[in-house]
């Protein structure tokens, strides 16, 4: 109505934040769940999954407002003319930043709350959903007040805002596919599990030590020594031990598993 490239690139911004707040319920559910007979390091790895779809859909998003507003822009360099944009646009795009960061800030809240990954990424895309409406505001009012030869503002606001995009799910995506990959943990957290374990007098030699995330939660399995000559009881006690520690540390749904071996 108010033609706006950069107004009709931040309309389907915002029709992707609403796919994906839907995605964000169902999966969210969906990693709550505790462990079955077919999961049984639970269902984590579903709000992983829920986070990769947010960072994918913000990435095909980001490429696509790219897209068009070089193709704009290109059409201005041929000797084209945009058409002016309207005061609607503006309007639209003012309202959009205000409503955008009240949901970024309550979801990212919220998000922080309940240490949910998938609703703190979704807060990140309301952020950049907020941006995208200024970019917008920027590029429109410039096209609409200095005249025809600035109207070329509209699709560069547009390019600028799908950089921001693209950059937002690249952070959301990279830590999503590391832990698909399953990637070990990082090398001062995994020393600082190595610290926690010993802190008991009777084990030594922690080694074979494997790390990964599953969802919000992390698993640790690791090989221990102990006299050859202590009590089974014993020895589950000193494991028990070592396991409440690092769920103190690390939470109480921490995946654990250790391995008792005799010192040669």
């Amino acid at each position: 109505m108010a033609n706006s490239a950069a107004m009709l690139a931040d309309a389907v911004h915002s029709l992707s934040d609403f796919v994906t707040d839907i995605i964000v319920v169902v999966f969210v559910r969906i990693s709550a769940k505790p462990q079955d007979q077919h999961h049984s390091y639970g269902h984590g790895k579903y709000e992983t999954l829920a986070t990769a779809i947010i960072g994918a859909l913000l990435m095909v998003v980001g490429a696509g407002i790219l897209y068009n507003g070089i193709g704009d822009v290109w059409h201005v360099i041929e000797g084209g003319t945009l058409e002016r944009p309207g005061y609607l646009a503006l309007v639209a795009a003012i309202v959009s930043i205000v409503f955008k960061e009240i949901l970024y800030q309550y979801t990212r809240i919220v998000g922080r709350t309940v240490k949910s990954s998938a609703l703190e990424a979704n807060a990140w895309h309301h952020r950049s959903d907020a941006l995208s409406s200024i970019g917008t505001s920027l590029g429109i009012g410039g096209a609409i007040f200095l005249g025809e030869s600035w109207r070329i503002l509209d699709p560069i606001a547009a390019i600028v805002v799908s950089l921001f995009i693209v950059r937002v799910a690249y952070k959301l995506l990279s830590p999503c596919i590391d832990e698909l990959l399953e990637r070990s943990l990082p090398p001062e957290t995994e020393k600082h599990i190595l610290d926690i374990i010993m802190q008991g007098n009777e084990v030594s030699s922690p080694h074979h030590l494997r790390t990964r995330r599953i969802g919000n939660q992390i698993a640790i399995e690791v090989h221990v020594r102990m006299d050859g000559n202590t009590p089974l009881s014993r020895a589950h006690e000193v494991a028990s031990g070592i396991e409440r520690r690092l769920r103190d540390e690390f939470g109480q749904k921490t995946h654990i598993g250790i391995h008792m071996e005799p010192k040669k």
